[in-house]
């Protein structure tokens, strides 16, 4: 399995973005994809995890209620709607995807920042 993620980029404080990241390979395999992200100096957190074949998300509480993951699972891609965004959300973002069979597969990230 190989994800790699896309539309990352500079936008204001109170604008939106949305990060797409396009899963290949053995994608029967993956039962849950998610997005990370780490800011400079600072450990990579967890940002949303969504299971590929429904059930339950999770938002880490810093994002709630602004970013919303959702996959579509015809195109193998998962998408982060980021809304209201702010000047602590500029960090790299990434992709990654698992499953029982399958190692931890991780993106190569894509930068967004949000200017103040």
């Amino acid at each position: 399995v190989q994800v790699v993620e896309s539309g990352g980029g500079l936008v204001q404080a109170g604008g939106s973005l949305r990060l797409s990241c396009a899963a290949s390979g053995t994608t029967f395999n993956i039962n849950a994809m998610g997005w990370y992200r780490q800011a400079p100096g600072k450990e990579r957190e967890l940002v949303a995890r969504i299971p590929k074949g429904g059930g339950s998300v999770i938002y880490a509480d810093s994002v709630k209620g602004r970013f919303t993951v959702s996959v579509d699972n015809a195109k193998n891609t998962m998408y982060l709607e980021m809304n209201n965004l702010k000047f602590e959300d500029t960090a790299v973002y990434y992709c990654y995807a698992d499953g029982p069979y399958i190692l931890p597969t991780w993106g190569q990230g894509t930068q967004v920042t949000v200017s103040s």
